[in-house]
């Protein structure tokens, strides 16, 4: 028989593993307390490791964005820009061709297409997190289907 177990996992930490580029480190997701933690990939203690491998049920690994995933995610983004000059520019960057800058500090100069990048940007994530969370039989509450009262 299987039980539920309810436990409430901060959002925003569990988000910003995802981003994670930082190949130095590992995140963690305890499925029994909801905390989301991370060690250094390089750390030497043997028994941590036999631990999370020895309950993977209980400790998932979170897995970090990549390049591979950044750029194809970017790539998208500036596929949808209408701008003609700005996605010369933005292609330019992506690709690493001299002398343009770094994407990020380019698009700031284009408020409309920098909140949709913001926006493209939250839902892609949203939705990876979401698919990670089903696959790994743990669920969501979307915010919309909650019913404040209101007094």
């Amino acid at each position: 028989m299987a039980f539920v177990h309810n436990v409430e996992i901060e959002w925003d930490e569990l988000v910003n593993a995802f981003t994670n580029l930082r190949g130095d480190q590992v995140h963690f997701l305890d499925r029994q307390t909801g905390e989301v933690f991370h060690v250094p990939a390089t750390l030497e203690d043997e028994d941590f490791w036999r631990q999370m491998e020895t309950n993977r049920e209980r400790f998932l690994e979170i897995p970090r964005m990549d390049y591979g995933v950044e750029r194809q995610f970017m790539t998208g983004f500036i596929g949808a820009v209408e701008d003609g000059g700005l996605k010369k520019i933005l292609n330019g960057s992506i690709s690493g061709a001299k002398p343009y800058g770094k994407l990020n500090d380019i698009i700031s100069f284009f408020p409309e297409e920098s909140e949709r990048l913001q926006e493209m940007k939250d839902e892609f994530l949203t939705s990876r997190v979401k698919h990670w969370l089903e696959a790994n039989n743990l669920y969501t509450i979307d915010a919309d289907m909650i019913r404040i009262p209101r007094l």
